[in-house]
């Protein structure tokens, strides 16, 4: 059998195509899945051609860096399509890389799913006329996003957010703050500066200032850092200055981002994929996020929606608050986070439209519904008609 080529190029991607890889391969025990992706696709049973990570980047100038880089992997998965005929191609998000191997793979015969769908409805929706030639059916995770793609004539389905079954914590509060040396009764305050080096080298250091505020007006407070792996010890240097100066009771942990969300009575975190998962765990967050400056001026002008973090945009208004670019300073960050403990009907009132928000996801099994829609494809089926879940 051909098998099912995947291709996908951040952590966040590399979660969900493992979690699809696993449901694929349970339908079809047999199924050969390979492709690009990382630790998690490959636990899941798939064979890596290739690695993304060391061309997981955000920002328009940083993407031209690892144009060389990106290209030989580019070659490689196209080569490797030619000659094993895949009977589908699954692209997850990164759409850089993704949209120009969607083409050729095209042009190969090859069907495509786009799952995890780029966010063209935020960010240059133009690139829709582009989908339509190439992908054969995009499987959305977000609810609003199926009108998008209906109006756009792009064959879609919404599955749900593969969160809703990944995100779960495996012990308790208690016993995940006790594991790592703090207080079960605390104030915490969990750090998620993203998880591609770049990100953090423009985010840590402007969380780390915040922390030291927030330790500095509430003495009590404690902090987790949800490290994504694979990043540089030297990266998080900046939060090493900051506990020795202000002598921050921090813990550190990697690969453990659900029990860290469920611990925490506040997240800070960078716009991305953990913001839908603090929201699963009904955590109250400040969302961040900076560029470089030129990319930001270059893209600012391409965006079309007036909020960034998933949560915002899924629940229809601002029910977290958002401090993007300039408007990312240490004080705003402590402040916002501050509120949440000082404000018990505020902080309540937010858990309770994050619960909202987690409803918006969709039910359970987003990933066995991703994957049968992928096989649909494969056998030449037509898709569910008006597809709804949730």
């Amino acid at each position: 059998m051909p098998g099912v080529m995947i291709s996908c190029g951040e952590a966040s991607g590399d979660l969900y195509a493992g979690a699809l890889a696993l449901e694929l391969r349970r339908l079809d025990p047999g199924l050969r899945v390979f492709g690009m992706g990382g630790e998690r696709l490959q636990a899941a049973g798939a064979e890596l051609l290739a690695d993304y990570r060391g061309i997981s980047v955000t920002g328009l100038l940083e993407v031209v860096r690892l144009l060389p880089r990106t290209y030989v992997l580019y070659r490689r998965l196209v080569a490797e399509a030619r000659a094993r005929r895949p009977e589908v191609a699954v692209l997850v998000d990164f759409p850089d890389f993704n949209f120009r191997l969607g083409r050729s793979l095209h042009a190969l015969g090859v069907p495509v799913v786009y799952y995890v769908a780029p966010q063209l409805w935020a960010w240059r929706p133009g690139r829709l006329r582009t989908m339509q030639r190439f992908v054969d059916r995009v499987l959305v995770i977000f609810p609003f996003e199926r009108a998008v793609y209906e109006r756009a004539g792009v064959p879609v389905e919404f599955v749900g957010h593969p969160l809703t079954d990944l995100a779960c914590a495996g012990v308790t509060r208690a016993a995940f703050l006790g594991e790592l040396g703090l207080d079960a009764d605390a104030p915490t305050f969990a750090l998620l500066p993203g998880s591609r080096a770049n990100e953090v080298r423009a985010i840590l250091p402007g969380l780390a200032a915040a922390a030291g505020r927030i330790a500095h007006e509430l003495p009590t407070a404690q902090f987790v850092l949800a490290r994504a792996p694979g990043l540089d010890d030297r990266l998080f240097g900046p939060l090493d200055e900051v506990s020795r100066d202000a002598g921050l009771r921090m813990a550190r942990t990697e690969s453990r981002t659900d029990e860290v969300l469920a611990s925490a009575d506040v997240a800070l975190t960078a716009s991305g994929t953990a913001t839908a998962q603090a929201a699963l765990h009904g955590c109250p967050m400040v969302i961040v996020y900076r560029l470089s400056p030129l990319t930001y001026r270059l893209g600012i002008r391409f965006v079309k929606v007036d909020t960034y973090g998933m949560v915002n945009l899924v629940a229809g208004r601002r029910v977290v608050p958002e401090l993007i670019q300039d408007d990312f300073t240490p004080d705003a960050v402590a402040r916002e986070a501050l509120r949440f403990v000082r404000e018990t009907a505020y902080a309540n009132a937010t858990r309770e439209a994050l619960r909202e928000v987690g409803r918006r996801l969709g039910d359970a099994g987003a990933s066995a519904r991703a994957a049968r829609a992928v096989l649909r494809v494969a056998r030449g089926e037509a898709a569910l008609s008006g597809a709804r879940v949730g």
